[in-house]
C-alpha cells in the first residue's frame, strides 16, 4: 500500500533538523526500495527546510504509520504536525488501472 507521509518542523528548530539529519538518512536508507521518495519541504523561497514529505510503499496504514514514528525526526520532538494517508499513484501512467 503506497502511503504518503507529510510532517511538519516546529518553529525554530533548523539546528535539531541538522543535527539528527545524519541519522535519519540513515533510517530512511535502511528501507531501500520500499522508499519510493523521500525529500524535504521547502520554504516559500526553496531556502531552508519546514518539513518533510515521503511516500512508501507499506503492508498496511499500520506499518507506515510505525515507519513515522521510528523516524529519528519523530524521536527527536522534531515536527509539530504530522499526517499519514494512503495515496495511489495516478501520474505518470504505467498500464496499471487507477
Amino acid at each position: 500500500m503506497l502511503c504518503t507521509i507529510i510532517a511538519y518542523d516546529k518553529p525554530s528548530h533548523l539546528d535539531l533538523r541538522l543535527k539528527t539529519r545524519p541519522v535519519h538518512l540513515e533510517y530512511i536508507d535502511s528501507f531501500g526500495a520500499q522508499i519510493v521518495y523521500a525529500g524535504p519541504l521547502l520554504t516559500d523561497d526553496g531556502a531552508s527546510p519546514m518539513g518533510s514529505l515521503i511516500v512508501g510503499d507499506f503492508v498496511d496504514l499500520a506499518a507506515a504509520r510505525s515507519f513515522q514514528a521510528g523516524d529519528p525526526y519523530a524521536k527527536a520532538g522534531l515536527f509539530d504536525k504530522v499526517s499519514v494517508h494512503p495515496t495511489r499513484k495516478v501520474f505518470p501512467a504505467d498500464g496499471k488501472p487507477v
